[in-house]
């Protein structure tokens, strides 16, 4: 296992570069993230304060609850974000890729297949890639939402048109996806620089009016209000965690960066211009109580109040597409290891390989956020929504990197141990504070949650039983070798025959056999083997074999973070004189690929997990355009598979 230093930045355009030098590119890198990584966390002043005063367990806006309330989102950002994300977490990573799923496949790395708590942790990080979906639905119609509530404040005529205007920004956003984030994206530093200066900027004006809020730096005040009002304390915290949604794309994000980048955004900018602006909130409700209804676009005057929700939008519309990004991330993480069939990914630059679009589930994804806007109207409505999954996957991460410290060797492993066991105790309060929302909208994260682990383990589990089932029907591989075909016809040119098991006789070959009665003269078994690193090297990429005469072994590594070509690949094989190496030219090379059809039958699923696991591998995408092979070289041979 090689885990990186904290600090050393990776570039991804090369699966492994060295750490980046010089002012100028690590000041590039800092730009960057705080247009991607921060957009949904520096988006959170604008609803994530009012919660507290707000909705069935809304406190009275007095001087008491407000220190009170800034002295626990103070404490809470220290502890779970400063500390704990950006400080310890980004310290692990798994090749320097960061994210639930990278963090999983890393602690599996370290155990195995042999120890039984090792699938625990397994089940425990898809759950939370599960999560991460529904926070994902949610943070779009929540940000952009709350950023046109802006235009009921300036007028107050236009308040009807807040839905439709959130739609229309939504739909344009979802639509522009497929053209790539490229050239968007080098505007999103400047706007997010723009935005936190802003946000600092009203914060700090309204903090000089009203200094006695910076008592709420004092930790007192969140505790002395725990113990005089336990319960109003428990029904806070749901509202303090929204000041902290987001935290988890520090992580995710890092492998884009590097964790220096990360640091240097949230404790140059990004944490003061955060704390300024919700000291400033609390200033503004101290001086008069019933701003606490929207007190951030109440800390601007009148004129200007547009420019500052036409900045708000942008903001919002900037942290929306961090999280669609994300989605795709995920999704292809999860497909590279194994618990989503195929789906079809297209690469928008030349140069990032990190910029991606599915379309499947992008359209997906804006059906959903639309029906949430239309059920919910406003964001005060969504907040009630928002918050149980961030503070579940929060907590399995915990668990996760305690998982993986305890194996591992590092200095302050005891102190580091002790630490997220604290953050463990606090987030599982936060999670508690959240399931109170459970009847007023928490219930779609977590329903939707459950809906996506439930297919991500039916795939898994059905490919897992696909595969015992072909070990049981298909030839072994020494009885192919071991025995000649003298009867059967040699072709010229090279056959290339996919195959998940090289111990076993692709089916296609079976059925060529039996259905053409030819063999080429040189044919190869390829294996795509799914690595648990983000990258593999081309000096690492092939594996080949030699089996016999005329017969070839070949395993193709890719990482879960490589979008798999077969034909690249290939032409790392150069063909020697003395044919230790199979002649795959691409003008005489055919491939052949198996398209099973699952058919019910008595097996180790029940009846509608196969049923699911049947629809699921007709929506996977063929493997001629997932490895991308040239559609008039590939040959397809359906099997039937009962399961």
């Amino acid at each position: 296992m090689s885990v990186p230093e904290a600090g050393e930045v990776r570039d991804n355009d090369n699966k492994g570069v060295p750490a980046q030098h010089g002012t100028s590119r690590q000041s590039a890198l800092t730009l960057a993230a705080l247009g991607v990584v921060f957009g949904d966390i520096g988006t959170s002043p604008l609803y994530a304060f009012k919660e507290a005063f707000s909705g069935s367990h809304g406190m009275a806006a007095t001087p008491e609850n407000v220190l009170a309330t800034l002295s626990a989102l103070f404490w809470a950002l220290i502890i779970i974000v400063a500390i704990k994300y950006v400080w310890i977490v980004l310290s692990y990573d798994n090749d320097g890729e960061g994210g639930v799923l990278s963090l999983t496949a890393l602690a599996h790395r370290i155990t195995g297949d042999r120890s039984r708590r090792s699938h625990w942790v397994v089940g425990l990080g898809i759950f939370a890639a599960a999560l991460f979906y529904g926070d994902a639905i949610i943070t779009p119609a929540i940000s952009v939402l709350s950023a046109v509530e802006g235009i009921s404040i300036a007028t107050p005529n236009f308040e009807h048109f807040i839905v439709p205007i959130t739609i229309g920004i939504l739909i344009g956003l979802f639509s522009i996806q497929m053209k790539g984030t490229g050239s968007v994206g080098r505007l999103f530093g400047p706007i997010t620089i723009l935005w936190f200066i802003c946000l600092a900027w009203l914060g700090a004006h309204s903090v000089i009016q009203t200094p006695m809020v910076l008592q709420a730096v004092n930790p007192l005040h969140a505790l002395r209000f725990a113990v005089d009002h336990p319960g109003m304390a428990f029904f806070l915290l749901s509202a303090v965690f929204l000041a902290m949604t987001g935290a988890e794309a520090l992580y995710a994000d890092m492998g884009h960066f590097g964790s220096r980048a990360v640091r240097l955004s949230w404790f140059g900018l990004v944490f003061p211009s955060l704390i300024i602006n919700y000291f400033g909130q609390g200033a503004l409700i101290l001086r008069d109580a019933s701003a606490a209804s929207n007190p951030f676009f109440l800390l601007a005057t009148s004129s200007l109040l547009i420019p500052l929700v036409v900045l708000a939008t942008a903001a919002t519309v900037i942290a929306s597409q961090a999280t669609i990004s994300g989605a795709y991330s995920m999704t292809l993480q999860a497909s590279r290891l194994g618990y989503l069939p195929r789906v079809r990914v297209l690469h928008t630059s030349d140069h990032e390989q990190g910029q991606i679009y599915i379309p499947s589930v992008n359209w997906l994804m804006l059906l959903a956020v639309i029906a949430l806007v239309l059920a919910f109207q406003s964001s005060g409505a969504l907040a009630a929504a928002y918050g149980i999954a961030v503070s579940g996957t929060m907590l399995i991460t915990t668990v996760l990197v305690f998982y993986v410290v305890r194996l591992g060797t590092r200095r302050w492993k005891s102190i580091t141990l002790l630490a997220l066991v604290c953050f463990a105790v606090l987030e599982f309060a936060f999670f508690a504070s959240n399931l109170t929302k459970l009847g007023h909208g928490g219930w779609f994260p977590l329903t939707m949650g459950a809906l996506i682990f439930i297919a991500l383990t039916t795939w898994r589990d059905g490919s897992v039983l696909v595969a015992a089932h072909r070990r049981k029907i298909d030839i072994p591989m020494s009885v192919l070798l071991a025995s000649p075909m003298p009867d059967v016809p040699v072709v010229s040119g090279t056959a290339v025959y996919l195959t998940s098991d090289i111990s076993l006789v692709p089916s296609a070959l079976f059925h060529n056999l039996k259905h053409f009665k030819v063999v080429h003269e040189n044919t190869v078994f390829l294996h795509v083997v799914d690595e648990n690193t983000p990258y593999v090297p081309n000096a690492d990429r092939l594996e080949l074999n030699r089996l016999t005469e005329g017969f070839w072994a070949l395993n193709v590594h890719f990482g879960f973070r490589e979008q798999p070509d077969i034909p690249s690949a290939l032409r790392l094989l150069k063909p020697d004189e003395f044919g230790e190496k199979p002649n795959i030219d691409p003008m005489v090379t055919s491939y052949f690929v198996a398209r099973a059809q699952i058919v019910d039958g008595p097996g180790g699923l029940s009846a509608w997990r196969c049923a699911l696991y049947g629809w699921m591998t007709r929506q996977a995408a063929g493997a001629s355009t997932y490895y991308k092979l040239p559609a008039n070289q590939v040959v397809e041979l359906g099997t039937q598979i009962v399961l």
